[in-house]
């Protein structure tokens, strides 16, 4: 087709545009392109993980490292940078734009400053990549419920609970758990007694003291996630990162991050679906002309493509905003909650246009849709990020 057109490309725009974040934008694309996606398409329909030598080139490539200070050897870069390569990533395979979650200098607030110092050089060089373990059977959204013990025993604390929902949890090199060392007393709020605790390990195995089972999901492959027991795990207590309600307080924090990080991978998994339509309307003939003249179909794009655009812009002004300092909770909240409830319609949309060649796993929109649906779920649900929101715009009353 003569005048076939290829899919747009984003690029940084002004205010936030400069010529290194242009640089950064196109390495990150092309390496999703060319590295990312042929190994989507061939490691998701089996559920398969991350292979070590795609970690080891984004290594290389620093993204393990982008918010970690560059004396410790990281790339000394912001949320927005963060983010941005994020999405890029995530347009290629949602796992890979997540992975790099797990390092960033994650597991190193420890109190002595030599250990800490080498554990921020080893999250810049990728190898010192996590799990962050949250989530409880009965403690997901509510983290003040957390129920996993950490006893003190001398120099060590000794850990028995469980944890749901712990990505990684086996492939990594250490697994920051949220514990309780105390009950909170009468008037103190429900965080106090919460402690933050990095559990090293060796990769491929558990401790003595941890034992796991997969979880079996129907989409976000690339890693395993996991359901950990812990039964008398002993773990120094120089591991404490944090307690109390600075410990949780640091994890609310890590979470305001989070669902902006969230809202860039939402985006990339839609620009997926938008580009990928752009090209399959263009091929795809029906009644002597190519689908994508039709107007109904013309039009569902156009929304489509409207509403990545401006999720984009949204998260790229929470990250610039983030790097200036502001704590943005709400807004965290607001484009965690806009964009991954715009990526799971657009990705639908995308199986829509597709027709019945989008129900089968001959294209990629299904494994868009697959993991844009869990974006709404996971650092906080919709409805979380809606309490969160309403609880900073109104008074609320005791209900009686």
């Amino acid at each position: 087709m003569s005048d076939f057109l290829a899919p747009p490309v984003p690029v940084v725009p002004a205010p936030f545009h400069t010529p290194e974040r242009e640089k950064l934008q196109e390495q990150a694309r092309a390496f999703a392109a060319e590295r990312v996606l042929p190994l989507a398409d061939q490691l998701d329909k089996v559920k398969g993980e991350i292979p070590r030598s795609l970690l080891d080139e984004m290594a290389e490539l620093g993204y393990f490292g982008i918010t970690v200070p560059r004396e410790h050897g990281g790339l000394g870069l912001g949320a927005f940078e963060y983010c941005m390569i994020a999405e890029e990533l995530a347009r290629g395979w949602m796992s890979v734009g997540s992975i790099i979650a797990r390092a960033q200098g994650a597991g190193t607030g420890v109190a002595d400053g030599s250990r800490r110092a080498e554990l921020l050089r080893r999250s810049a060089a990728g190898t010192w990549i996590g799990a962050i373990a949250l989530s409880e059977p009965d403690a997901g959204s509510d983290l003040a419920a957390v129920a996993t013990r950490a006893v003190r025993d001398g120099d060590d604390f000794v850990i028995t609970g469980r944890k749901r929902w712990t990505g990684n949890a086996k492939a990594a090199d250490f697994i920051q758990v949220l514990v309780r060392t105390e009950d909170p007393q009468p008037g103190e709020r429900r965080s106090a007694g919460l402690a933050t605790v990095v559990v090293e390990k060796e990769r491929d195995s558990f401790p003595e003291g941890v034992t796991g089972r997969p979880i079996d999901k129907i989409g976000y492959h690339g890693f395993v996630t996991w359901d950990l027991e812990f039964d008398g795990l002993r773990v120094p207590a120089g591991n404490q990162l944090a307690s109390g309600d600075q410990g949780f307080a640091d994890t609310q924090q890590w979470l305001n991050i989070a669902r902006v990080h969230t809202a860039a991978r939402a985006v990339g998994l839609a620009r997926g679906a938008v580009e990928d339509c752009i090209v399959y309307l263009q091929e795809r003939e029906q009644f002597e002309h190519p689908i994508g003249d039709f107007q109904a179909v013309r039009f569902k794009l156009a929304t489509m493509a409207a509403k990545v655009e401006q999720a984009r812009s949204f998260y790229q002004h929470v990250a610039h905003r983030l790097d200036q300092g502001e704590p943005c909770e709400r807004e965290a909240a607001m484009v965690k909650l806009l964009a991954t409830e715009m990526a799971a319609e657009v990705t639908g949309d995308g199986i829509q246009l597709h027709g019945g060649n989008g129900y089968t796993t001959e294209h990629r929109v299904e494994r868009y849709w697959r993991d844009a649906r869990l974006t709404t779920i996971f650092e906080g649900t919709s409805e979380i990020q809606q309490k969160i929101i309403a609880d900073r715009l109104l008074p609320r009353s005791p209900l009686g």
